[in-house]
C-alpha cells in the first residue's frame, strides 16, 4: 500500500509493495535536482536541501538556462519512448503525459517571452522573493546563516529581474500600468522602515537562536547588513519600476484571446471553449445566488437580502472570534476536527498527513493560504491567516468553509498526501508538479463535499460557503469578460467589459472590505487564467467524478465515491485532461 490517503493501491502498484522506480522516474528525478539548482526558491518550497542559502538567476540567462533544462527533458522523453524504456506501467503512462504537458507548456511560455516580464500584484519575483522568507527554516544558527546568505543575495536577484523586464520592455511586453503601480507599491513598502527583512531579522524566532556568543553576533551582524542590502534594493527597483517601466505600460488591462488562452491553459492544464465558459459562469452565477438568496430567508427572516443576513451573521457573538491567537486556536481546532472526523471514514489520513499547523503570517494582506510540507515532513503543512493591520475582530461563519478548502480534505488532504507517497511517484510528481486548476478545484470541490457531508448544515456556515462559491463564480466571468472583451450584460453597464465595469460587478458579489477587494480586483486583471481556475477546476473535477458514476452505472456497479476520490488522489497534482484520461 502506498502512502497516500486513499485506502487503494495506486494505479500501477502492486497491493502490499512499493513500486520499482522505472527509467522515467529516473529521468523525473534527476530533472528536480537540475531545477531545484536552477530555482532555489522551489527547492525551498518542496523542502529540498543544499540550496537554503542562494536566489535564482532572474536575468534573461537564467530564464534561458532552465528552458535549456526543459528542452533536454523532453529530448530525452523522446528517447525512452523510443527505445521502448518507456512507459511501462499506468504510473508512467500519467508522468509522461503529465511531464510532456507541463514542460511543453513552460516552454510555450518562455518563448512567448511570458516569464521574463511577469509583473503583477500577487505571483512574480516582486512577491516570491519576499514570500521565499515565510517558509525558510530558522530552527537553527546555520538556518540563520543561509536567510543572511539570501537577504544579501537579493540586490544582484533584483538587478537581473530588472534586466528580464527591460529586455521584455523592448520586444514590446510590458505589464498593464496598474501592476507597474501596485509593483511600485509594495516595493516601496518592502524598502521603507517597517519592511517586513527588518522584522525578520529582529523578531522573536531569530532572538530565540541567537544567543549573546561570538558566532551568533555575526551572524546578527549579516543579517542586519542582508536586511538593509535587500531593502535599498527594492528601493531600487521601485525607481525603475516608476521611470523606466511605468512610460512604456499600456492602459489597456486586457490580454486578448491568444495570450489568455496560453495563461488559461497554463492554470487548468486543459484546454476549454472559453466562449462557453463565460456563459456558463453567468448561468452558475444566478444558480448560486438563488440558493444564497434561500438560505439568507432562513437566516434572516422573509425578504431578508443576502447583506441582511451577512449583517445578522456579523452581529452574532457567538461567531465572533477576538484577537489573533484565538483566530488561529478556532483554525486549528476547527482543522484537526476535520482530520479526526473524516480519517478511517470517507479517507484514510495517516502518519505525518495527519498534521497540520495553522499560523498568521507575517505579512498583512488579508489573504489566507496553504503551503505544502517539506519533503521530509519536517516542515508540516501550514495553513496561513495574512491579517491586514489594525484587524482584530474575526467571523467564523465566512471562514469555517475557507479550513476545509485550505486544509482536509481541501489542499493538505491532496498535497501532504502526495508529498508522502515514497513508494508509488516519483519526486517530480511528489513535490514539484502544481497545477492551480487541479489543486484549487479540488478545494472547491471539497468544500462542496463537506457540505454534501452534514459539516455546513448550520445555515451560517452554509452561507458563508455560498458566499465563497460566488466570489468565484462571479471571477469566471469577470476574468474571461475583461481580458476577451466580452460583452457585458446590461444590469453592469452594457458594451464591453472594462475595469470599472469589473469593479461594481465585483462590489455586488462579493461581501468584503473594500481595500481587499481593490487587491482582488488588480489581482485578476494582472494575473489572467488564474482566478477562474478555481471554479472551472471544480467543474472539470465534477464532470470527471459524474463520467465514473456513470461508468459505474453502465457496469451495473454502484458507484463508490470514496475509490473514486482515492484513485484520483493518488494520482497527484496533474493537468485536469491528464487527470481525466487517467480516471478513464
Amino acid at each position: 500500500m502506498t502512502h497516500d490517503t486513499s485506502g487503494a493501491p495506486t494505479p500501477g502498484a502492486p497491493a502490499g509493495s512499493p513500486r520499482t522506480p522505472t527509467p522515467l522516474d529516473a529521468a523525473a528525478d534527476a530533472y528536480v535536482v537540475r531545477a531545484a539548482a536552477l530555482d532555489p526558491i522551489a527547492a525551498t518550497f518542496m523542502g529540498l536541501p543544499g540550496h537554503d542559502h542562494e536566489l535564482p538567476d532572474l536575468s534573461p540567462a537564467g530564464h534561458e538556462a532552465r528552458a535549456d533544462l526543459d528542452r533536454a527533458l523532453l529530448r530525452e522523453l523522446d528517447e525512452l519512448e523510443a527505445s521502448g524504456r518507456a512507459p511501462v506501467d499506468d504510473v508512467d503512462r500519467v508522468t509522461m503525459a503529465a511531464m510532456r504537458e507541463r514542460v511543453g507548456l513552460a516552454l510555450e511560455l518562455h518563448e512567448a517571452g511570458e516569464p521574463q516580464a511577469s509583473l503583477n500584484n500577487i505571483e512574480s519575483p516582486v512577491q516570491q522573493l519576499r514570500d521565499l522568507f515565510d517558509v525558510v527554516p530558522t530552527g537553527t544558527m546555520e538556518a540563520w546563516e543561509n536567510v543572511a546568505a539570501r537577504l544579501n543575495a537579493v540586490p544582484d536577484a533584483l538587478a537581473g529581474y530588472r534586466e528580464s523586464l527591460t529586455l521584455s520592455a523592448e520586444r514590446g511586453r510590458v505589464a498593464a500600468i496598474r501592476q507597474v503601480r501596485a509593483a511600485v507599491g509594495q516595493a516601496r513598502d518592502l524598502a521603507g522602515p517597517e519592511s517586513t527583512f527588518t522584522a525578520l531579522v529582529t523578531g522573536e524566532e531569530a532572538g530565540r537562536v541567537l544567543d549573546d556568543s561570538a558566532a551568533c553576533s555575526l551572524v546578527r551582524a549579516e543579517l542586519e547588513r542582508g536586511a538593509t542590502a535587500a531593502r535599498a534594493a527594492y528601493g531600487e527597483l521601485a525607481d525603475f519600476l516608476e521611470r523606466e517601466l511605468a512610460p512604456r505600460a499600456p492602459e489597456d488591462d486586457a490580454v486578448g484571446r491568444e495570450r489568455y488562452a496560453l495563461f488559461s491553459r497554463e492554470f487548468l492544464g486543459a484546454e476549454v471553449d472559453l466562449d462557453e465558459t463565460y456563459e456558463w459562469g453567468l448561468a452558475e452565477l444566478a444558480r448560486i445566488v438563488a440558493e444564497q438568496e434561500e438560505v439568507a430567508r432562513t437566516i434572516a427572516g422573509d425578504g431578508s437580502t443576502v447583506r441582511q443576513a451577512a449583517a445578522a451573521l456579523d452581529a452574532d457573538d457567538a461567531r465572533r472570534l477576538h484577537g489573533t491567537e484565538a483566530l488561529r486556536a478556532w483554525m486549528q481546532t476547527t482543522a484537526d476536527r476535520a482530520v479526526e472526523d473524516l480519517a478511517g471514514t470517507h479517507f484514510d489520513i495517516s502518519g505525518p498527513v495527519r498534521t497540520i499547523e495553522c499560523r498568521i503570517a507575517p505579512t498583512q494582506t488579508g489573504g489566507i493560504y496553504y503551503t505544502p510540507p517539506s519533503d521530509d515532513f519536517s516542515r508540516p503543512g501550514r495553513m496561513w491567516w495574512s491579517v491586514p493591520a489594525g484587524v482584530s475582530e474575526f467571523t467564523t461563519w465566512r471562514e469555517t468553509t475557507t479550513v476545509y478548502h485550505e486544509g482536509v480534505p481541501g489542499h493538505h488532504l491532496q498535497c501532504a498526501a502526495a508529498v508522502a507517497a515514497r513508494d508509488t511517484l516519483n519526486s517530480w510528481r511528489r513535490l514539484a508538479c502544481w497545477v492551480s486548476g487541479h489543486g484549487e478545484g479540488w478545494a472547491l470541490y471539497a468544500e462542496r463535499l463537506m457540505a454534501d457531508l452534514g459539516y455546513l448544515d448550520d445555515p451560517g456556515d452554509r452561507f458563508g460557503m455560498l458566499d465563497a462559491q460566488r466570489l468565484r463564480a462571479a471571477r469566471v466571468v469577470l476574468d474571461l469578460g475583461v481580458h476577451l472583451g466580452k460583452p457585458c450584460p446590461a444590469e453592469w453597464g452594457g458594451g464591453t467589459w472594462d475595469a470599472d465595469k469589473a469593479w461594481e460587478f465585483l462590489r455586488a458579489n462579493a461581501d468584503m472590505d473594500e481595500s481587499f477587494l481593490r487587491f482582488e480586483l488588480e489581482r485578476y486583471l494582472g494575473w489572467p487564467g488564474q482566478a477562474p481556475s478555481y471554479k472551472v477546476g471544480q467543474r472539470l473535477w465534477e464532470q470527471a467524478r459524474d463520467d465514473a458514476r456513470a461508468a459505474a452505472e453502465a457496469r451495473g456497479e454502484e458507484f463508490d465515491l470514496r475509490g473514486f476520490h482515492a484513485r484520483a488522489l493518488a494520482l497527484g497534482s496533474v493537468g485536469l485532461d491528464v487527470l481525466r484520461s487517467a480516471l478513464a
